[in-house]
């Protein structure tokens, strides 16, 4: 049975542009299919609740969606996210979400270097060898004052000795004591004072590749301050504290029939003692400075224990002083605390840095000019008026 023609009139002809109706031409499948579904769909719905940290997504066919609205992909209902498996039109398998790329890692931030395990031993390696080679070359230079470094060297007991009445020589017991005491060990205990701030440039040059551009500006400070308190220390016990003690300990059996005959080795030995530890104690406001750095303590921490703080300084300071007196000891005691509080102001400096906040210089300039007025007026009084005199010994006034 034939068709009526009016039927046949009603098909498309077959010279029709099928473009725009069929996929495949010029169009991929999955994005003609993914046209198609949409212009069917009756109506999408996206909503969150209240919070705003989720979203639910309603295709209209009856397929349902949801997840956490992260920062990254956070919904809006103008531009909806539209999950992967309502674009394709097949309802029934939904999409594995991609995997997130990991992270790059950074690269050298600030100038920090990375290196690896053998390659920090390598640098520890060469950074002890230039620092010994700096040390060798301040021994040689000291080696032709040997002779001048050791009358220096041997002028506290000269002195201590001639203030005693006694014979100001010292005794050399064996063949071998002058030249290992004169030759090879004041020349390295001389090396050790001017080689410090090259050692410690070496120590800072290691250290610094693990730190950030910004905290490597404190290389020049560190190097100063800590070569300067060393041999400050190897000053104020060259000059304070080693001849007062030097002179007390001579002087105790002198009244009965004691002739003192001092070793230039013993001598020696207790020479270096006391030099090399009170030139460490004098490191003390660097290592307060560094453990407020490194966020260990606070200023109102050190503050507030202040009082342990004095009490280990003081059986410090009981173990390096070399005469077991009190006077000896608050030689050593009042600049050891003294020292103590000046890295605590020197971190409180360095909170203000941190927080932004200005430090009330003038005031501070006006208090300390005040307390040295004070203590200049009353030495004044002292010497005019009560007829003492300053001099260099047990007592600073003395009648």
């Amino acid at each position: 049975m034939s068709k009526p023609e009016d039927q046949q009139e009603a098909q498309p002809s077959s010279t029709e542009p099928t473009s725009a109706s069929q996929p495949g031409a010029g169009e991929p499948a999955e994005e003609a299919g993914a046209s198609s579904a949409s212009s069917g769909a009756e109506e999408t719905t996206v909503s969150y609740d209240s919070s705003g940290e989720s979203y639910h997504y309603d295709d209209g066919y009856g397929n349902e969606y949801g997840g956490e609205a992260t920062p990254a992909e956070t919904l809006t209902e103008e531009s909806p996210a539209v999950p992967a498996a309502a674009a394709g039109g097949d309802s029934g398998t939904p999409s594995t979400p991609s995997p997130a790329e990991p992270p790059e890692e950074p690269e050298e931030e600030d100038g920090m270097l990375r290196m690896s395990f053998l390659e920090h031993l390598e640098e520890l390696r060469s950074r002890i060898l230039k620092a010994l080679g700096g040390l060798g070359v301040a021994f040689v230079l000291c080696l032709v004052f040997a002779n001048d470094l050791w009358v220096a060297v041997s002028k506290p007991a000269i002195d201590a000795l001639k203030r005693i009445g006694a014979d100001p020589n010292l005794a050399q017991l064996t063949p071998m004591d002058a030249f290992t005491t004169i030759w090879v060990k004041v020349p390295m205990l001389a090396a050790i004072f001017i080689a410090s701030p090259w050692v410690l440039y070496q120590v800072w040059a290691f250290i610094a590749p693990g730190l950030f551009k910004k905290e490597r500006r404190w290389a020049t400070p560190f190097i100063l301050c800590s070569a300067g308190l060393f041999i400050l220390g190897g000053l104020f016990a060259y000059f304070v504290a080693f001849r007062f003690g030097l002179e007390f300990l001579l002087s105790i059996g002198h009244d009965i029939h004691v002739k003192p005959v001092v070793s230039i080795v013993e001598y020696f030995d207790l020479f270096v003692n006391v030099m090399l530890g009170i030139g460490l104690v004098f490191e003390l406001p660097i290592l307060v400075f560094f453990l407020t750095l490194l966020r260990i303590t606070t200023p109102g921490f050190l503050i507030r224990n202040s009082r342990y703080a004095i009490l280990v300084i003081t059986i410090v300071a009981a173990i390096v002083t070399p005469t077991p007196d009190v006077v000896n000891l608050m030689l050593f005691t009042v600049p050891m605390c003294l020292l103590y509080f000046v890295g605590v102001f020197a971190s409180y400096l360095l909170v203000l840095h941190r927080e932004d906040q200005p430090f009330p210089w003038k005031p501070f300039f006006l208090t300390v000019a005040v307390i040295l007025l004070i203590v200049a007026a009353g030495i004044y009084l002292a010497v005019v008026r009560y007829g003492y005199r300053i001099v260099l010994g047990w007592h600073p006034l003395t009648r």
